[in-house]
């Protein structure tokens, strides 16, 4: 998750050099990359790597733009892609999920960054003085793969051969557990045919926040102040769960935005959290510079335990409740 203010350079960092003429992001392994592209590539590399297991990958995008969240990957009656809007439902077991979301599977690197740049191309944007391509939603893309668990005897072993030294030496129990690549805790897939290794589903979420702003720098007015005021509150709104999770408080206020009922197993669960907080160097960003450091240790508070694996219960993923 990138976080700062207007033009400090999270999409930089997390989608690297970009421009809208052409493909938004270059494939060019030479180029800039940023994370965004460079988790797809090490992502691919591993599963080269081990060609015992087949797992599947899996890619959707949404944004949230006014406090709405929109679908980058649905496509309309005439089979185009537009951002249609989505909404975020609960299911009995307390997971978050977005109803209806379009997800395409993907089976190279370059692959999925063409799903990236064809959601890019759909991302709102606004000029204001402070950066004249400045994006005016959040953008999240979740990566989800489902490969077979490391429960028998044969999964063992090839999890054995990917998996770092220190932790195949921790024993198969720990192994078992942290078998996942992804963000979030491993989900077991249920409704394998009886003796088959079950299926361990993890998620990836990549988050390009939009730039906090103060209005009255920014020079926006009209719809484009209304936008502020929505980013804005939903990343006061994200700074307040983050404040409520690192001092342990028993109500956190994920539904005050969409945001943070969007990113709530990320933010709240037992997945690893990663924060990059872009400031700038300038004397006259100082106040918004300092904010932004205070995010940051809100953030590094947050303490998180093991992850687990959780059963899908199958009762559960038929009947969610929209919010």
């Amino acid at each position: 998750m990138a976080y700062g203010q207007t033009g400090s350079g999270k999409s930089y960092t997390m989608l690297g050099r970009h421009s809208d003429d052409g493909p938004v992001l270059p494939l060019d392994p030479q180029s800039d990359l940023g994370i965004i592209p460079r988790v797809a590539e090490e992502l691919f590399r591993l599963i080269s790597e081990n060609t015992s297991r087949s797992p599947k990958v899996e890619v959707s995008i949404v944004e949230v733009y006014n406090n709405d969240i929109f679908d980058l990957l649905a496509k309309d009656s005439i089979a185009a892609v537009s951002g249609v809007k989505r909404e975020v439902m609960t299911a009995k077991d307390g997971r978050t999920e977005v109803a209806l979301l379009a997800s395409e599977a993907v089976g190279s690197a370059s692959k999925r960054m063409e799903l990236v740049n064809g959601g890019l191309q759909l991302r709102a944007k606004h000029p204001t003085l402070v950066h004249v391509d400045s994006s005016r939603s959040h953008l999240i893309i979740t990566v989800t793969r489902t490969t077979a668990s490391c429960s028998d005897s044969t999964a063992d072993q090839a999890c054995s051969a990917t998996l770092p030294r220190e932790q195949t030496e921790a024993g198969r129990a720990g192994r078992s557990r942290r078998a996942s690549q992804g963000a979030l805790a491993p989900q077991l897939v249920p409704g394998n045919p009886a003796g088959h290794a079950e299926q361990v589903q993890a998620r990836l979420q990549l988050v390009d926040l939009a730039g906090s702003e103060c209005i009255g720098v920014s020079g926006v007015t009209g719809f484009a102040l209304r936008e502020t005021a929505c980013i804005n509150h939903s990343l006061a709104g994200l700074a307040d769960v983050l404040g409520a999770l690192s001092e342990h408080r028993s109500h956190v206020p994920y539904r005050n935005s969409r945001l943070t009922h969007l990113l709530q197993d990320c933010l709240g669960g037992d997945a690893k959290l990663l924060v990059i907080l872009c400031i700038s160097p300038s004397q006259r960003h100082l106040a918004q510079t300092l904010q932004g450091l205070g995010f940051g240790i809100r953030a590094r508070q947050v303490q998180r335990g093991p992850a687990r694996k959780k059963p899908l219960s199958s009762q559960a993923e038929g009947k969610r409740r929209p919010d």
